[in-house]
């Protein structure tokens, strides 16, 4: 079963963007050259509620607990992390 789980990454989802998409995590296939930009593009495909992901509010990136761009290569054993961009006061 490991073997079978080898090549994909996690991606999960914090603040309103879990509440709006209603998932926390998913998991999915790692594919050469892939970026954090194009797994964007890709979930903000499935349109809906989706579609905020490149055409909404701005989101922020984390690849591994480390801010990341949209130009940032995702591997396998991966944890990608979208959240809105966090404010202070």
């Amino acid at each position: 079963m490991t073997e079978a789980l080898s090549d994909t990454f996690t991606v999960r989802f914090f603040a309103r963007l879990r509440e709006e998409l209603g998932v926390e995590e998913m998991t999915l296939k790692a594919e050469p050259g892939l970026t954090t930009g194009r797994v964007l593009e890709q979930l903000a495909s499935r349109g809906g509620p989706w579609s905020q992901l490149k055409n909404g509010q701005p989101v922020m990136i984390a690849v591994n607990q480390a801010m990341a761009k949209e130009a940032t290569a995702v591997n396998a054993g991966d944890e990608l992390a979208f959240f809105p961009p966090v404010t202070g006061g």
